[in-house]
């Protein structure tokens, strides 16, 4: 369900691939049943394309890993949490258009 360049976390290496990333992350938190988490899979596949290199973007299935979404008081899906340097820097409920995503991510991303 996810495109080339977008990343799928779990809970087992969250910490590794999210909390120590050397990039800003931008987690989906999603799950397979909910209806405006699908319509947001081609915007967060075009977002994980544009900012390759810049910014790791993946999906985490709440269902699947629910220890996960419960450390960060994932409430509701789509939640869209932005991490830098291990702490969440922003966050999304919602399903959203790429532009709102894309200034969510801008804020915190030098652009060469």
């Amino acid at each position: 369900m996810a495109g080339n360049e977008t990343l799928t976390f779990n809970d087992k290496a969250f910490d590794s691939d999210v909390l120590q990333a050397e990039v800003p992350v931008l987690v989906d938190f999603w799950a397979e049943w909910c209806g405006p988490c699908r319509q947001m899979t081609p915007t967060i596949d075009a977002l994980a394309s544009e900012y390759n290199g810049k910014v790791k973007i993946g999906k985490l299935n709440v269902d699947d890993n629910g220890q996960t979404a419960m450390r960060y008081n994932v409430r509701s899906i789509p939640t869209l949490l932005l991490f830098k340097n291990g702490q969440v820097v922003e966050q999304r409920v919602g399903a959203m258009g790429k532009g709102d995503v894309q200034k969510m991510i801008d804020a915190h991303v030098v652009v060469a």
